[in-house]
């Protein structure tokens, strides 16, 4: 009762997200309207969105990690001993992190904002203590909130001080109430962890080799301790037990009888049951066991131990083969059982099982199991990474500890008592060092499970909200890119609704990045031992005192807890349905899911962390009908309820990807009533959620063809738009803002869920499909010269540059200069834009070659700190290393910030400002996947008009249309017309949206044509154009290649110092070179002189003396080989020849250059 009274308070706070619910009209419904149930369920995912959000996973999981796992991992590990002085020891009794004990809880403790972090190149830290209790002298002493060391704080998580504040407060912190959070700050960059994808642990796979006849089931243990993979395998017929520790393979049932299932007739029992065809299978294996005469658990256990591969610590006793075998049974084959007591019961039942499957699949090679399977599959979040982390820092600097220890203790004459404390303290540096180090590099190294894994963070791209977004949901696979394996990269049924469809990248990673879609969550480990409970008081039998016989009788179906076998049901359906009614009545966790497997004849209840689900409205079994009704959804407009209501009412559950195939879902309403003898369970609450957040700005993909939408994912990430609203207190290496974004005329759901609304990346521009001047071919674009005139494309441009002031050994350091004045008192030209202070003045013009910041570094600054002490009396001189300016464009100075880094140096941050207007080569994209470059900007009164006098600002070629087929930009048209005829904005949300037949009418009704043509006027001779003109407003986004950025042209500049020729690359001014293939080309044509100067004479010519007589380069007309100077001829080579030849001098190996006359 009390936990009820709790969370009414909880909802009853006002909360901003549901104002625009209590307005009086709310997304153009009124309050007032009546409430249809078949239209209105989608209001269920704004509902779902606030409490888990499309970056709530990452935070869950981070929030499970420091208030769960923290406490699990020290209870672990909550010992330290001495092995010098018995008497000593120290013992972890809790962890917090970011309060201390004495504080109120809810306080939270932070280094500083994170904004501040992110300006000062600093990283978002919060302390973490422990309380411990250990023994000084004789002594026991508690000591409370002592810090062992810093944890980067994941922004938005409980810990962080943006937790639960209200838009005001945020601008105190100047962030963006919008921002999803979800990263972290290291050393001033944001960084993201990725979610990883991998198979699922403690789970049997099988899998099959058709070509060798091979059958293995594996499963892949994983522990606090230890990471290890067993594998049963079918060799011939025969099946062994494989594992890395064990030098041979076990014949199965020697590895069965040592744990404990000594008669033969038990084992046919565990692995074949009744079945006659699979005992006849398995028989062979007896033969094996009776071969080797192994018949008892004592010579089994032996045969075992004789093969263990061990590594022992050096002082560690030496075991008898028989405790050898005893212990790799009890602790390394399918480590994740315990054993206690040595009842080796459920690690052979275990055991039996996987020979059971392997049989199966002998007998029918069907039953193997799909790795990419999205059920199979488990999403490791950033909690889960960093608690694996911590557990290896933490033991380390437990081990450290403890050495460092017994080093004092074996001192003898110990003058004071020993505080433990005291030592304690050079180790805390170890784990906050540890765990910055892994995340701003993205390099995971445990020791203990030998895990190397590169890339697993990345820095957050912040070239758009979307972009942002885009990135938190991103899913990264563990399979390497240059394989080609199709298998993971195809496309699995299984994804509906968990994974969006069309996210994913082109090229290498095709496939193998995936993102998640729109309403999924994804679980948290939960308890196993009450689910154990349950079940037993369900009606199901203990595995452990149940008859060998009856475990796969006819009609007995086994019970699995996270892939263990523990109990036998009588009545599966019964079982089931128990045990979902007593979920949905919320006496334990939602995201438990229990499937039955008919072909296994088994029932899976599935506790683990890392699986994907979504909800989805219950339909009730005895009427047919939604759970959900009109009331429900009311009490959710009017802010009564929230999501989590409907959980504990049972009208919407969570379903993971194995629950989803045990039931039947309607996608719709009508679906049900068009088919009333199919028995639907469950009811979509909104079908456009099969897509993630980037592909739900695509207005009406449902009718594009399907590579179109995917690589509109791809280009909407790169869109120019706004990136948060704290955009221009930002200092970031590249920002892109758009000068005048809009809101798209054509809108979708997604869009208004995700708030793409406020912080668009695009402008509505009038479009005229036709084709015109002849630069618009291959999508190119014809701009008006007036919309660009009035700002549309517009973008800012924000370059960071930093500039570091270091303090050297010797008490020098640099300092900022002023800025020097010719003879009439005016600046020089490099100094120009300097202010009296040597930095970039606000406001400044700063062009090509200008100073920026004038740093000057002390000329005596390598010298040491002992060096002659009368040289240190004379004046300090610094020589000038300015920050010069290049680019083709002069850039403005936007802000100058000065700070100081964590370790004293002081940090000047410049932020160059440039404003562009769009030009010939800049890159643009509809939504719906077809880019193209600018390719001539016309003069307005050369454009074509309507009879209303509306100019398009883009004329698009209608090549672009019908290979393509994307109808859905047609509509798009003809929709946003419609809107901006009616004074409305339309929806194109997929799956729906607002229809053609609606819109075509608006259309008529205002005295337009109903296909969206319009009748156009020639600007240049002002006759009617031939054929009517597809006209209407259409959302163009400015993407971020633009030309200033690319463009590169060079004659003479820089070379490289080696081989003489010119440097490669735009940012060194390179040269352009003519590549192999391109040589082909000349030599095909027979320009031989072409060739010559391309490759020599304009790269890299040298004039060096040969000697006609040996064959060898001399210098200054003699030959240093011949001792003579007789026969040396100038001749001209390439330097690199000249290179190649002297490095083969430098091996011994002479080459001679014969010389023949030219004609």
């Amino acid at each position: 009762m009390v936990k009820r009274k709790a969370t009414e308070s909880v909802t009853t706070q006002a909360d901003d997200a549901f104002l625009p619910l209590l307005q009086e009209e709310y997304k153009g419904k009124k309050l007032t309207d009546a409430i249809n149930t078949v239209d209105d369920k989608w209001q269920l995912l704004p509902a779902f969105l606030k409490v888990k959000g499309l970056v709530k996973q990452h935070l869950d999981s981070f929030n499970f990690f420091v208030d769960v796992d923290l406490k699990k991992i020290i209870k672990a590990n909550e010992l330290v001993l001495s092995d010098v002085d018995p008497q000593f020891y120290l013992k972890y009794l809790d962890i917090r992190v970011g309060h201390k004990s004495t504080l109120a809880p809810g306080t939270k403790e932070v280094i500083m904002a994170p904004h501040e972090c992110r300006l000062r190149d600093l990283t978002y830290l919060a302390p973490i203590y422990v309380d411990v209790e250990y023994t000084r002298g004789r002594k026991i002493i508690m000591y409370k909130d002592l810090e062992i060391g810093r944890m980067p704080i994941m922004l938005r998580s409980n810990k962080c001080v943006l937790d639960g504040i209200d838009e005001a407060q945020m601008a105190k912190f100047e962030e963006c109430p919008i921002d999803p959070g979800g990263y972290f700050i290291v050393n001033g960059t944001e960084k993201v962890i990725l979610i990883q994808e991998q198979l699922s642990k403690n789970r049997i796979i099988v899998e099959a080799d058709e070509k060798k006849g091979l059958v293995q089931a594996s499963v892949t243990s994983l522990t606090h301790e230890r990471k290890s993979k067993t594998y049963v395998i079918s060799k011939n017929d025969k099946i062994y037990l494989k594992h890395n520790s064990i030098a041979e393979d076990v014949p199965i049932v020697i590895f069965l009888k040592a744990a404990g299932i000594t008669s033969d007739l038990e084992i046919l029992q565990l692995v074949c049951g009744p079945n006659l065809q699979y005992q006849d299978l398995f028989a062979i294996n007896f033969e094996e066991a009776a071969k080797l005469e192994i018949f008892t658990q004592q010579q089994a256990l032996l045969y075992i131990g004789k093969r263990v591969k061990t590594i022992r610590r050096a002082g560690a006793p030496k075991l008898s083969q028989l405790q050898e075998g005893i212990e790799a049974i009890a602790t390394t084959v399918v480590a994740h059982l315990t054993v206690s007591d040595l009842n080796f019961r459920e690690k052979a039942l275990y055991t039996a099982t996987m020979a059971r499957k392997v049989l199966m699949t002998m007998h029918d090679p069907l039953m193997v199991d799909d790795r990419d399977y999205v059920g199979n599959k488990r999403l490791e979040l950033a909690g889960q990474l960093m608690s694996l982390l911590f557990e290896d820092l933490f033991k380390k600097f437990n081990s450290d500890f403890k050495l460092n220890i017994d080093k004092i203790l074996k001192k003898p004459g110990k003058t004071s008592e020993f505080d433990a404390l005291l030592s304690i303290n050079i180790h805390s540096n170890n784990i906050s060092q540890g765990m910055n180090r892994a995340i701003s590099t993205g390099n995971w190294s445990l020791k203990r499970f030998k895990m190397e894994r590169a890339g697993v963070t990345h820095v957050l791209l912040r070239l758009s909200y979307i972009s942002a977004l885009g990135m938190m949901t991103r899913i990264s696979s563990q399979f390497e890119k240059s394989r080609k394996v199709s298998g993971p990269r195809a496309l699995q049924p299984s994804q509906f609704g968990m994974l969006c469809t069309s996210d994913t990248p082109e090229g290498e990673a095709c496939g193998l990045v995936k993102n998640l879609a729109l309403m999924t969550h994804i679980t948290t480990d939960d308890e196993e031992a009450p689910i154990k409970r349950l079940c037993f008081l369900l009606g199901c039998e203990d595995i452990m005192s149940v008859d060998s016989a009856t475990i796969y009788a006819e009609g007995n179906y086994g019970v699995f807890l996270n892939g263990t076998m523990v109990g036998v049901t009588r009545f599966p359906v019964k079982f089931v349905r128990d045990f979902r009614a007593l979920r949905r009545a919320g006496r334990f966790s939602e995201f438990v899911s229990i499937f039955t497997n008919s072909h296994q004849a088994a029932v899976h209840i599935a506790t683990d962390g890392g699986r994907v689900c979504r909800p989805l409205i219950i339909v009730d079994a005895k009427s047919g009908k939604p759970r959900v009704e009109a009331h429900h959804l009311e009490k959710l407009l009017l802010g009564k309820w929230a999501f989590d209501d409907f959980l504990k009412h049972g009208l919407v559950e969570y379903l993971d990807v194995n629950e989803e195939n045990d039931s039947l879902i309607a996608l719709y309403e009508k679906n049900m009533a068009e088919s009333p003898n199919l028995r639907f369970t469950h009811l979509e609450i909104e079908p456009f959620t099969v897509l993630g957040a980037v592909a739900g700005l695509i207005p009406y993909p449902h009718h594009n063809q399907s590579p179109r939408n995917t690589y509109q994912c791809a280009m909407g990430k790169q869109a120019i738009g706004a990136i948060a609203y704290n955009q221009f207190r930002r200092i970031d290496t590249l920002l892109y803002f758009m000068v005048y974004p809009q809101q798209p005329m054509v809108k979708t759901k997604t869009i208004e869920l995700i708030d793409y609304d406020k912080l668009p990346a695009g402008q509505n521009a009038t479009v005229a499909v036709m084709s015109y001047s002849g630069y618009d071919i291959e999508d190119a674009l014809v701009l008006n010269k007036a919309s660009l005139d009035r700002g549309f494309g517009r973008c800012q441009v924000v370059r960071k540059n930093t500039i570091q002031l270091k303090r050297y050994p010797n008490h020098t350091k640099d300092i900022v200069g002023g800025m020097r004045v010719d003879e009439k008192g005016e600046p020089i030209f490099p100094h120009a834009a300097l202010g009296p202070d040597g930095l970039g003045e606000v406001g400044m013009r700063v062009e090509n070659g200008q100073v920026f910041a004038n740093k000057q570094v002390p000329t005596n600054a390598g010298e040491s700190v002992l060096g002659e002490q009368n040289q240190m009396q004379s004046a300090e001189s610094h020589r000038e290393t300015p920050a010069y300016y290049k680019g083709p464009e002069p850039s403005y100075v936007d802000q100058v910030m000065m700070s100081v880094s964590d370790n004293d140096q002081a940090l000047i941050k410049v932020l160059l400002r440039q404003t562009r207007r769009p030009e010939l080569g800049d890159k643009f994209s509809l939504r719906h996947g077809q880019k193209g470059v600018c390719g001539i900007i016309v003069q307005q009164e050369d454009l074509p008009f309507s009879d209303h006098g509306v100019i398009p600002d883009i004329i698009m070629n209608p090549h672009g249309f019908p290979s393509r087929m994307t109808v859905g930009k047609m509509i798009e048209l003809i929709s946003g017309k419609a809107g901006v005829l009616n004074g409305s904005l339309e929806y194109g949300t997929c799956f729906g949206g607002s229809k053609l037949e609606e819109m075509s009418q608006i259309l008529v009704d205002k005295g337009f044509n109903y296909s969206g043509k319009d009748m156009l006027y020639s600007g240049i001779t002002g006759e009617c154009l031939q054929a009517y003109i597809f006209f209407g407003p259409i959302y163009y986004q400015k993407l971020k290649h633009m030309v200033l950025d690319k463009m590169h042209a060079r004659a003479r500049g820089p070379r490289a110092v080696l081989t003489r020729q010119p440097t490669e690359g735009r940012s060194r001014d390179g040269g352009l070179r003519l590549g192999e293939m391109e040589r082909d080309c000349v030599i095909a044509y027979g320009a031989s002189q072409l060739l010559l100067e391309r490759l020599m004479i304009s790269s890299d010519a040298f004039e060096v003396d040969v000697c006609n007589n040996c064959g060898l380069m001399g210098y200054s007309s003699w030959c240093n080989t011949c001792k003579s100077s007789e026969q040396v001829i100038k001749m001209t080579i390439p330097y690199a020849a000249k290179l190649l030849f002297q490095e083969l001098l430098s091996m011994n190996i002479a080459p001679r250059l014969k010389l023949g006359d030219v004609f």
